[in-house]
């Protein structure tokens, strides 16, 4: 009998095979996955480095601001000081006074200017103001009676109010720069004859015109017909200038139409 030659192993009676097959079926396909993924990174990366900046077609257009176009108030045929012109400028440009009529009182010059909620004069007036110069309000002035107010605490407050129609303890109605000080615009009482309170209005220098506590003396045509009417009607945001510190001091302020200024206004209209 002719003697056969070995059988030839299958494969699978090769050692280890079932692990290197194993381990092709479970690892290969991830290899695949991983190849693939790093290509495509690459590939996305490598085409937004070279892209450059968005193209004016992709990018989000931001139309230019316009241009800040100033407001002035209309004094109309007169001529305020540099100060008043100043504030009510500003008012008017900045809509302080919150779409309400406005009144400046100029003690300097001793006069107040009474403007619409448009920042056009409706009318102006000479004021007697507070006997001492001074912008700061005492303490406790409005808890004061008037026999114990000294001749120093005899100011006019400076500062920004708004306007309050009401009646002072006399039941005599007035319009309250502050209550609680004891301040207010009302018509002129000649009570005391000495004082001339009257011929201090008419006269044409501001310089005798300081004779009150701290109250705005108003002639009585320019209360009763301007007003009174204009705050009870649209209400008012009153404007004390002060006499001891800038106008920009007092109320932040800013000279209208300034480049500086302007420049500062359309840069903050952007944001």
């Amino acid at each position: 009998m002719t003697e056969q030659p070995p059988s030839r192993p299958e494969p699978t009676d090769r050692p280890g095979l079932p692990r290197v097959r194993a381990w092709l079926r479970t690892t290969w396909p991830m290899l695949l996955v991983a190849a693939a993924c790093g290509y495509g990174w690459g590939w996305w990366t490598g085409q937004h480095r070279d892209a450059g900046p968005p193209t004016p077609s992709t990018a989000v257009q931001r139309a230019p601001a316009a241009p800040h176009v100033p407001h002035l108030a209309d004094f109309g045929a007169d001529h305020p000081s540099a100060d008043a012109r100043h504030v009510a400028n500003w008012v008017v440009d900045s809509g302080d006074d919150q779409g309400k009529s406005f009144v400046v009182v100029d003690k300097k010059g001793a006069r107040v200017y009474l403007f619409d909620n448009t920042g056009h004069l409706l009318a102006s007036a000479p004021a007697l103001l507070g006997a001492a110069v001074g912008d700061d309000p005492v303490p406790g002035i409005g808890e004061k009676p008037l026999s114990q107010v000294r001749p120093e605490e005899k100011t006019t407050p400076a500062g920004r109010f708004v306007a309050e129609p009401g009646v002072n303890a006399g039941g005599e109605d007035v319009v309250w720069v502050s209550y609680d000080l004891a301040v207010s615009m009302h018509r002129v009482r000649p009570l005391v004859k000495a004082e001339r309170r009257l011929q201090r209005l008419a006269s044409p220098t501001p310089k005798d015109n300081r004779i009150s506590f701290g109250c705005i003396n108003l002639p009585v045509a320019f209360y009763e017909k301007a007003l009174k009417p204009t705050v009870d009607r649209t209400g008012a945001i009153i404007y004390v200038l002060p006499e001891t510190r800038t106008p920009q001091e007092q109320f932040g302020s800013y000279e209208v139409g300034d480049p500086a200024q302007l420049a500062g206004l359309a840069a903050a209209s952007v944001k």
